[in-house]
């Protein structure tokens, strides 16, 4: 991450990005349970709560996977991070009518996330 301008967006982008990704790991399973943390009368976009525990589940471990390849200084990580981010916005959008403001706080944390990669993003000049 020296050689590239920004870094301490990258940085922060891959803190985020971690942070997202357990949170979501956690969310998914919780999900997948039945767990009573969630309501059963919610009504969700896309099937019902386990499929969407699933869908969260795996959003969240393709963000942890992100995050260790963005921290490690891989130019990939930014690309999976990007990609995995505007996924994570997506899902909390399409999760509005079940929990609006857990939603809404992923939803910014995804934007985070996003600005963060996608600032900055060209390399400095060798020298």
């Amino acid at each position: 991450m020296d050689d590239t301008r920004g870094g301490g967006a990258i940085v922060l982008a891959g803190t985020f990005l971690l942070l997202g990704g357990v949170l979501n790991v956690i969310y998914g399973i919780a999900a997948i349970s039945n767990s009573k943390f969630f309501l059963n009368e919610t009504k969700y976009i896309i099937s019902d709560l386990k499929t969407w525990g699933w869908i969260v589940l795996i959003i969240g471990i393709l963000e942890l996977f992100a995050a260790f390849s963005l921290l490690s200084g891989k130019t990939f990580g930014r690309w999976v991070g990007l990609i995995v981010g505007s996924l994570n916005a997506i899902s909390a959008l399409l999760s509005i009518p079940a929990y609006p403001l857990w939603s809404l706080a992923i939803f910014a944390l995804s934007l985070w996330i996003i600005y963060g990669l996608a600032v900055n993003w060209e390399p400095r000049a060798a020298r």
